[in-house]
């Protein structure tokens, strides 16, 4: 039988035959590329000529290219559309995966070139990009170990293939324990307090698992469990439903990720001692903007205290409304979102049940290419027949404003049980001019699909998210360098949230609202005393979101500052918690046992402050829009594509954002965004 993953792809812009593949062939497709790419190694390494850019850099960048191509569409189908047999085939595959990495990136013939040219990169007479390439990745291979003695470079690659293989083990167990759950609503009385919003699409998720019409189920995705615990009357199944989403991996069962945090930890220290540092927290910031653990926690501290202060305020807000509805029991984190929603109806007149409608998924799509067109030119043509990995991906041909083909977006915007949660954007082919490459884009979010024959309709955070994830897709799509190695989302870690946190600004703009925010019945636009609501109680909850987000980014820091792994990671949890005095109805945005960012890669790994470190940059991006008096001022919107989202890594991030923006930036727009400046 033929293997389609291992001939070309027919699809059109090249994108794989979906609906031919079967997880059986991987393996030998995989296999293959890693042969291949191994003689290509060995190629560069031992060819007779001294070493130059274009025969080792450039060569390394242009190498590999079935097994990158097979990568990326292995891991799409994995987060996205995954089934038990893929599972399995992932968990086969992380060790040799992760082997070959380190094979790579410890080949010392390879590595012997680079260095050579590293060290004389003075006098090559490269250009801008090509020196950054040349720095980028000779500091990829020390990061990886390759001037380790044969000794430690050899237990520093079982390092990492065991790593893969526990990255691997804990997003499984966090994707089964989240599908697995349901929360049954059968009857009026547990239904009670739920919009048709929230009804809707619990009824649509009992369907989407097969459990029959005139059921309605609640399950962890966010965009579900999240509307129940702000909107159900019945405290009891609140409670149920909170401790089912906080507790994903802290378990006695086949999910539980206690011990498999506790091993990366161990297994992170001893990477960063391998490479002289005292914890993994050193290593891991060596290579951001932050560069150490004291400007990531004088930033934390600089929000904490303040957050603290607004909670405290929002708190006396929600006790008032307990005790308007006569509830004389003690304030719990199951009841905050309820009691919270039931203050902002009191304080601003404002119930979300009353805005939803008004933002239709398929409306807020538009704004969202509406957006991007007037400050970059770009236009979005549906391609509906064009098919991806699942019924429920849509593809557009993204076109310059001369027509040319700039790239393709693919968006995959509903939860269902073979998805892991969350929202991210991911490449299946990155831009590159020396490989003739226009990129491939996909997002994804985990939205809980509207009933049949009705809209999708999104909260207010669900339009954030929406745009959030086009910013990444934005800085993959207008990406414009030569090497792949450079290309789109891959710059440093606390810069890569610029483009999609400074997006999301668009879609509060009151002109975006008026436009595209129309009921999805009457096709009325959002009414302006409505509009005024929202823009009024913005900063409402600002405190309790501030402290579960940078009470999670803490616990990151705390754990990867252990030179040792805690005994006990829920106890460590707890007692960091304790120390830094979170209120206890407040809670975590991630606990460690399902902290995907840490734990199913090093992606984020000491690295969750990334979110804050970028929106420090991102509100004073945008002021730059306000003070043109035009968020879509047209020299603005090109000098932010031509010096932050067309460069890529090509540049150094603190240089594109002075080029960007004139001068380093500053911190109080950020402070006053969430409304946590001084009064």
């Amino acid at each position: 039988m033929s293997n389609p993953l291992m001939q070309a792809w027919p699809g059109v812009h090249g994108l794989p035959p979906f609906a031919d593949i079967q997880p059986a062939h991987f393996p030998p497709a995989f296999e293959a590329a890693l042969a291949e790419h191994r003689a290509e190694i060995d190629a560069i390494a031992s060819q007779a000529e001294a070493p130059s850019f274009a025969n080792t850099l450039a060569a390394f960048d242009a190498s590999g290219r079935q097994l990158t191509r097979l990568e990326y569409l292995f891991y799409t189908l994995a987060a996205s559309a995954t089934s038990p047999e893929l599972q399995s085939v992932q968990r086969a595959m992380a060790g040799p995966l992760a082997e070959h990495g380190s094979a790579v990136y410890m080949h010392q013939g390879l590595f012997a070139r680079v260095d050579a040219l590293f060290r004389e990169r003075d006098e090559l007479g490269l250009s801008a990009e090509q020196r950054r390439l040349l720095e980028r990745v000779h500091l990829d291979f020390l990061r990886a170990g390759a001037r380790l003695e044969p000794e430690a470079r050899a237990r520093y690659a079982a390092v990492m293939t065991r790593l893969a293989e526990l990255n691997t083990r804990f997003a499984q167990n966090v994707l089964a324990s989240e599908s697995d759950y349901q929360l049954r609503l059968t009857t009026e009385a547990e239904l009670a307090g739920l919009p048709d919003f929230v009804r809707a699409a619990a009824r649509q998720a009992a369907l989407d698992r097969g459990l029959g019409d005139g059921l309605h189920v609640i399950t962890l995705s966010r965009s579900l469990i999240v509307p129940f615990l702000t909107f159900s009357a019945r405290r009891d199944l609140r409670e149920q439903a909170w401790r089912a989403w906080v507790g994903r991996g802290d378990d006695t069962g086949s999910t539980d990720n206690r011990e498999i945090c506790r091993e990366i930890l161990a297994l992170r220290a001893e990477q960063a001692r391998l490479h002289g540092h005292v914890c993994y927290a050193d290593y891991a910031l060596e290579d951001t903007m932050a560069r150490n653990q004291g400007a990531v926690m004088g930033l934390l501290e600089r929000v904490w205290h303040p957050a603290l202060a607004a909670q405290a305020r929002e708190r006396e807000a929600v006790l008032g409304a307990m005790a308007a509805a006569g509830a004389d029991h003690a304030l719990e984190a199951w009841d905050w979102r309820y009691y919270a929603e039931q203050a902002r109806r009191a304080r601003f007149d404002l119930d979300e049940a009353e805005v939803k409608p008004y933002f239709a998924l398929d409306r807020m799509v538009a704004a969202m290419f509406d957006c991007a067109s007037r400050l970059f030119g770009l236009q979005f043509k549906a391609r509906p027949d064009i098919a991806g990995y699942h019924p429920d991906v849509r593809a557009y041909e993204v076109l310059n404003a001369d027509g040319s083909l700039r790239g393709l977006f693919l968006q995959d915007n509903f939860a269902r049980p073979t998805k892991r949660s969350g929202a991210w954007m991911n490449a299946l082919r990155n831009q590159s001019r020396a490989l003739g490459a226009t990129p491939v884009i996909l997002n994804n979010n985990n939205f809980a699909r509207g009933a049949a024959g009705e809209p999708t309709l999104l909260s207010f955070d669900d339009v954030r998210t929406l745009f959030h994830e086009f910013g990444h897709g934005l800085h993959g799509l207008l990406s414009d360098v030569t090497y792949e190695r450079l290309s789109g989302t891959q710059v440093l870690r606390d810069f890569v949230e610029l483009p999609s946190q400074l997006y999301e600004h668009w879609m509060a703009e009151p002109a975006v609202l008026k436009k595209f925010a129309r009921h999805w019945q009457t096709d009325e636009p959002l009414p302006d005393a409505l509009l005024a609501k929202l823009q009024a109680a913005r900063q409402f909850g600002q405190g309790y979101e501030t402290l579960r987000y940078t009470a999670s980014a803490i616990v990151d820091m705390a754990a990867h500052a252990l030179a040792q792994a805690p005994d006990d990671i829920v106890a460590f949890e707890r007692d960091t918690l304790a120390q830094w005095q979170l209120p206890r109805e407040v809670g975590l945005n991630h606990r460690l046992t399902h902290f995907q960012h840490l734990f199913s890669s090093a992606g984020y790994a000491a690295g969750y402050y990334v979110y804050l470190w970028a929106e420090v940059l991102d509100c004073d991006a945008f002021d730059a829009f306000v003070e043109a008096g035009d968020v879509f001022d047209p020299t603005v919107a090109a000098r932010l594509r031509e010096c932050i989202l067309s460069a890529g890594n090509s540049r150094e991030p603190g240089e594109a954002f002075r080029a960007f923006r004139g001068r380093d930036p500053v911190v109080e727009p950020m402070l006053k965004d969430r409304g946590l400046l001084p009064a």
